[in-house]
């Protein structure tokens, strides 16, 4: 992966900070990050969701440092900014239901977390920092594509929480002058991504059926449609945000997706077809929260970060597929 960079900068002069780095997402910036020689890459992760085996393959890199601790804790947020260029938050309870079941400490991790991460980046003069959103912002907005200025009310606890995020780095912008830039994630899928957990997302779950010879399970009748986007579109955007050099992309948040619609029933067949095996999912009773329809518009996101996804979700898919098949004892 990564056969090109996505940044002009040298990185061998900046320090990042990654949190919730043994998560799928932040541990493929890790990746990108130390190939391209960042100076430092530090990681601030309490490893409840986030597994170390995704950052084992860094450890004896000499610019890796890894933090076990919990953005919950001003303190440990503080320590683990000083000295850093670029801060990458990824640290989050990720999950609409796990949200619907445990509210407060949605909000703990998501909110007060969030809040902490952006007092100690302030105190720390830090360059930029780059937030991960959500598409779930969108809640009942019936409107597709979906344009960043145009949202409905949010579905879900966990929306409430992003939604809170956004408002929060606009103030931070405007009252503190940090510079702050937000991506709405369109289902990310790839590489590292868990199929444990009762919240486990539906690509990791779909292909860890198909390998154990099971049935997934589909909720609802399976024509909710999402714009699935593969890790390596993520990073990209995570890299250039964080690099932005037009003064306009600071202070807002950005739809990351790749701009296309599939079916959870199309999903499933393509992966059916690429697995070559021939059952049928199961189905059940629709979960409370759910956004039907998902689409991203990303013309902002082109425009201001110069954004462009190059991996389509049937690429993306394959390489996801080889991935887990090379690497079943690791998921």
């Amino acid at each position: 992966m990564y056969n090109h960079p996505f940044h002009k900068n040298d990185l061998s002069q900046c320090v990042f900070l990654i949190t919730g780095g043994a998560g799928f997402i932040g541990s493929n910036l890790i990746e990108y990050l130390l190939k391209y020689n960042a100076k430092e890459v530090r990681v601030l992760d309490n490893l409840s969701t986030g597994n170390y085996d995704n950052i084992q393959p860094f450890e004896k890199h000499q610019q890796f440092k890894f933090i076990e601790g919990d953005i919950r804790d001003i303190e440990t947020c503080q320590k683990a900014c000083k000295g850093v260029d670029y801060i990458s938050h990824q640290a989050a309870l990720g999950s609409v239901p796990r949200s619907i079941n445990d509210p407060a400490t949605t909000n703990a991790v998501n909110i007060s977390g969030f809040l902490n991460m952006m007092i100690a980046a302030k105190d720390n003069h830090i360059k930029g920092m780059v937030y991960a959103s959500s598409s779930s912002v969108y809640g009942d907005s019936k409107l597709l594509p979906k344009q960043e200025d145009k949202i409905g009310h949010p579905l879900s606890p966990y929306a409430v929480t992003k939604l809170v995020n956004e408002q929060y780095a606009r103030v931070f912008g405007q009252v503190y002058g940090l510079k702050l830039i937000g991506l709405r994630y369109f289902n990310v899928f790839g590489p590292r991504q868990s199929p444990k957990g009762a919240y486990a997302a539906v690509i990791p779950l779909f292909i860890q059926a198909l390998m154990d010879n099971q049935p997934p399970t589909i909720f609802g009748d399976g024509e909710q449609t999402r714009d699935f986007t593969f890790i390596e579109n993520v990073v990209q955007a995570n890299i250039k945000a964080m690099f932005a050099t037009k003064e306009a992309a600071w202070g807002e948040a950005y739809n990351i997706g790749v701009g296309g619609r599939t079916s959870l029933n199309e999903l499933f067949n393509i992966l059916k077809e690429k697995s070559g095996k021939h059952f049928s999912p199961a189905y059940s009773k629709p979960r409370v929260g759910d956004v039907r329809d998902s689409l991203a518009d990303i013309s902002k996101s082109n425009n201001l970060l110069g954004y462009a996804p190059q991996i389509t979700i049937q690429e993306g898919l394959q390489l996801t597929l080889d991935w887990f098949k090379q690497n079943t004892s690791k998921v």
